[in-house]
């Protein structure tokens, strides 16, 4: 874990190990995500919805899931 120091101006300056481990060359963008308390850093995605395409590959669709379950409730309800 490495510890930060906030600026006056609200700046902080992301460690040469950590930029090198995360390429983050001067200009990069990245994300703060609050996960209710704990603040994180995240590199900012250039083509978010390229990049994200199959990361869920093989696993269980749930609009299939959705479609079965609502098929089951209205077969017990007749």
């Amino acid at each position: 874990m490495t510890e930060l120091t906030v600026s006056a101006k609200g700046w902080v300056v992301i460690p040469a190990e950590l930029r090198r481990k995360y390429d983050l060359a001067p200009g990069a963008k990245v994300v703060m995500v609050d996960y209710g308390g704990v603040l994180a850093l995240v590199p900012a995605l250039d083509r978010p919805i390229e990049q994200a395409t199959g990361i869920l590959a093989g696993r269980r669709s749930l609009t299939r899931a959705l479609k079965s379950e609502r098929q089951r409730e209205r077969r017990r309800g007749r």
